[in-house]
């Protein structure tokens, strides 16, 4: 009897494809292995199995797959139990979870080779570049897509190859090919022959004339005789002096025995470990509350002020947990944050730490994979970004979110567009684990979930050392730009704050959530201002690089030096951003070391160490950056924090923004006087009576969350109601706009006034593709598995109408 597979394959398709498999393939196969299974006409896909089974799919005729590619599953159960909540909460295909949640490495593509024909053809029919193709297979037997392009230096040799396959001179195929490649190290060793002490003295006789190979051999036993290790040739190059060659010659003449060893990419090389600090009063009992609320919940919300020790507290969690023998997943929302806490988490666990985030090679990738799916000890504790969520955990006893309020643990693009958080809780509930979220100004969500008693609420108030919270201080920009009181974007008391924190030797950050130099270039004469052309948005002036670039689609051009529009030479900047700040404290502060930190400086692998260490070694005394710099940092020397503007934030056209902004600026302020000294926070802005600047400057919560929350009940928004978001994006205007209101009435139709839109964005085209949302409302009665499946048929209908099939349909659950 046939047996059959259904199989996850990368690509967005609604239903899993089966493929037929011999009897022999189903009792070695498990689910969780990948196969190579052909798909469409001449398409070789990477899948994984999902379900082996005896029943023949109705619809079509099962195709038998290519080959087997593991001898023991890549992915565990309890992943793919994930993958499928995630694929039926975020309303995103299996396919998307797995694009998403394997390194690329696993996901092995096809390639076209290209192989000669057997037999003779007429050269004269062939043109110049289908000869040069053809001359290339007589000197090599196969060619791939790219090797063709070289030899023609053209990107699109396709008709060349379709019209050599019309003249039977060429035939092509699928080849699959492997990503991932180990690392191997070469060591060497004495052949045996070698082994007694007189074969020895033999040796190094025979060798006293080649004076080079002598001290290979003896610098081989020398470095052997200390660590008692196998020695790496690297090792015996360095310390003999030698070059390559001689140890080639060495192995030749049967000397010396080369061999490889695979090992990691990534490795500690660290010292011994310390122990974990001891902990104050408050933060032991902030411990046991914690330990306490784990009995009866299993998700536990901590709400600690900026510096009060909160990494201390996870730390001492975590050993606990290592001592149960369980695996620790540690979520950072950036990778900022990840060096400063690396250093700290191996200084005390070793090489019990692993890394896992998107600045890492291909191939570290994968060897962490590896690492957790072996349950290794060199994989204990992962500390990651929100895609770590996807490693293959068989063992895991604790989930930290640090900073859960955070934006950046929500995916926008592409799907799955899945919020980390929410994820980390499902996967510790199906891994029987504890999740801890831990923050200083938490999300009204998880807030508000703490206070339905859906979370366990444990809280610590007080900054470690008592150091007091730094005293914010509120600068009215109206009226010192009236007084004439302003030098460039800097007020008096700012510049006075700054000289006497320099004066003291302390560090000073300054804040702008804006890069560039500044957002609107605009020309005096005409008021002209330079659009991007795939965007409806301005184009913001770089000043390193001169140029003007869009931060949506990533065009530049050279800075005009007049007016595209009517000539004239005079051209103005309105606006600042981190680059034009840095530039006037250079000016203000000629003597001071400055530095900046936003996408622009941190682009390489080690961009954020560098910065960071800096700072910490106090190679910077001033250092400008946009919001990367809030994230739980721990800086020691930090006296002052400056707000550049506030306003820019508070004004945004989101309904989180006033939650934002508090968090922004909380998080900000909270990077100020961490030690002894009480650290100062001046922030700017021209309205310093609105709510929010207040609350921050009393670091109230409460006052804020009671605030939002009736503005959330009254206006129908989360945490209150759920929402999806719809948007439809097209190149065509009028085709987007008469399908979103075709979309909106069928929605109007099921959910009535629950339905806002739809309604163009404060960018309506990026990318040349223009955009139209739709808000569904779904009130917390409201059955949310209802709700999808009458949203997934309308989406369905949708697609089936000719003249909509090309406008693209994105559907994100949770979008804010």
């Amino acid at each position: 009897m046939k047996q059959f597979i259904d199989v996850i394959i990368p690509i967005p398709l609604q239903k899993l494809f089966t493929y037929g498999i011999t009897l022999a393939e189903a009792e070695f196969l498990e689910v969780g292995m990948r196969v190579s299974v052909p798909f469409g006409k001449s398409k070789i896909y990477t899948g994984i199995v999902y379900r082996i089974h005896s029943n023949a799919p109705t619809a079509y005729e099962a195709k038998d797959i290519q080959q087997i590619l593991d001898d023991k599953p890549v992915v565990n159960g309890i992943q793919l139990k994930l993958w499928n909540w995630i694929s039926g909460y975020y309303m995103c295909t299996m396919g998307d979870v797995m694009r998403a949640a394997l390194p690329s490495a696993f996901i092995l593509e096809s390639e076209t080779v290209i192989t000669k024909i057997d037999g003779i053809i007429d050269e004269s029919l062939l043109k110049d570049d289908e000869f040069l193709i053809y001359e290339a297979l007589h000197h090599q037997s196969s060619l791939k897509i790219h090797d063709v392009s070289n030899i023609l230096d053209k990107k699109n040799v396709l008709p060349i190859i379709k019209s050599l396959i019309e003249k039977e001179a060429i035939s092509v195929e699928e080849e699959v090919y492997e990503k991932y490649k180990p690392k191997l190290v070469r060591y060497v060793k004495l052949d045996t022959n070698f082994s007694s002490e007189k074969a020895l003295h033999g040796l190094l006789d025979e060798l006293s004339r080649a004076p080079k190979q002598r001290d290979v051999v003896l610098t081989l036993f020398s470095i052997s005789a200390k660590t008692k290790k196998p020695v790496k040739v690297s090792d015996v190059l360095q310390e003999s002096g030698v070059s390559n060659s001689i140890i080639k010659a060495l192995v030749n003449k049967g000397v010396l025995q080369e061999y490889h060893i695979q090992t990691d990419r990534v490795q500690y090389s660290g010292e011994e470990t310390v122990s974990s600090n001891n902990l104050n009063q408050y933060q032991e009992t902030a411990l046991e509350e914690i330990k306490n609320t784990f009995e009866k919940q299993r998700v536990t919300l901590l709400h600690g002020v900026t510096s009060s020790g909160k990494t201390e507290v996870y730390v001492k969690l975590i050993e606990d947990i290592l001592l149960e023998g369980k695996q620790v997943l540690y979520l950072l929302p950036e990778i900022a944050l990840t060096a400063q806490l690396i250093t700290r988490l191996q200084n005390y666990f070793g090489e019990q730490v692993a890394i896992f985030h998107s600045k890492y090679s291909l191939h570290e990738r994968v060897e962490v994979w590896n690492n957790v799916l072996n349950n290794s000890a060199k994989a204990q504790i992962v500390i990651g970004a929100r895609s770590s969520i996807f490693l293959p955990f068989s063992n895991l006893g604790l989930i930290i979110v640090d900073e859960e309020h955070e934006q950046s643990f929500k995916q926008f693009d592409p799907a799955p567009r899945y919020h980390a958080r929410d994820t980390a809780v499902v996967l510790s509930h199906l891994q029987q684990a504890k999740t801890l979220l831990g923050s200083a100004t938490p999300s009204l969500e998880s807030y508000f979930n703490a206070r339905q008693n859906k979370y366990g609420f444990v809280e610590l108030m007080h900054r470690y050392n008592n150091v007091m919270m730094p005293d914010v201080e509120l600068v009215d920009i109206k009226d010192k730009l009236k007084k004439k009181r302003m030098k460039g974007h800097f007020s008096d008391r700012l510049i006075e704050e700054m000289t006497e924190t320099l004066n003291e030797g302390h560090q000073i950050i300054l804040f702008q959530n804006r890069r560039g130099f500044s957002p609107i270039v605009e020309c005096v004469t005409c008021g002209h201002a330079p659009q991007c052309p795939n965007c409806d948005v301005s184009l913001t002036y770089h000043q390193y690089r001169n140029q003007l670039r869009c931060h949506y689609c990533g065009y530049n051009t050279a800075m005009h030096k007049t007016c595209e529009a009517c000539g004239s030479p005079e051209i103005n900047s309105k606006g600042f951003g981190t680059e034009q700040i840095e530039e006037e404290v250079k000016l203000l502060f000629p003597d001071y070391k400055v530095a900046r930190m936003d996408l622009d400086t941190t682009r390489g692998k080690y961009g954020y160490e560098k910065i960071i260490t800096a700072l910490e070694q106090q190679e910077i005394d001033i250092l400008v950056g946009t919001q990367m710099l809030t994230k739980g940092l721990d800086f020691r020397n930090v006296k002052l924090v400056g707000i550049m503007n506030a306003d820019n934030m508070l004004n945004f056209p989101d309904f989180r923004a006033h939650e934002r902004s508090f968090q922004l600026m909380l998080q900000v302020s909270g990077r100020a006087g961490r030690t002894e000294e009480r650290g100062k926070v001046l922030i700017q802005t021209y309205n310093p009576h609105h709510n929010i600047l207040q609350q921050v400057s009393a670091n109230n919560y409460i006052d804020m969350y009671n605030e939002q929350m009736d503005d959330r009940y009254n206006f129908k928004y989360p945490p209150v109601y759920k929402q999806v978001k719809i948007t439809l994006k097209h190149k065509d205007y009028n085709r987007v706009e008469t399908a979103s209101i075709w979309y909106a009435k069928s929605l109007r139709q099921v959910f009535g006034d629950f339905v806002l839109g739809p309604e163009a964005p404060p960018i309506a085209r990026i990318r040349n593709q223009f955009h139209k949302n739709i808000l569904v409302k779904i009130p917390k009665k409201q059955s949310l598995a209802k709700t999808k499946e009458a949203i997934i048929k309308i989406n369905n209908s949708f697609q089936s109408i000719k003249d909509f099939r090309s406008v693209k349909v994105i559907l994100n659950v949770d979008n804010f």
